[in-house]
């Protein structure tokens, strides 16, 4: 996927990639797609396009 905000997204790959914009929201099954491709669960975690599963890091 390719970002056309601006300033850019986060990419998948770096630590705040879940600051990014919703493009699809599905909320009411506890899900929404980011601008990046991360897939970002209600139950505090997130899928990557890669395939890897990871928590939602706290930010500070």
């Amino acid at each position: 996927m390719t970002c056309t905000h601006t300033p850019a997204c986060p990419d998948a790959t770096s630590h705040d990639c879940c600051s990014a914009h919703t493009v699809a929201d599905h909320s009411e099954q506890g899900w929404c797609q980011l601008c990046n491709g991360v897939i970002l669960f209600d139950d505090g975690s997130y899928l990557a396009p890669d395939g890897h599963v990871e928590r939602v890091p706290l930010s500070a």
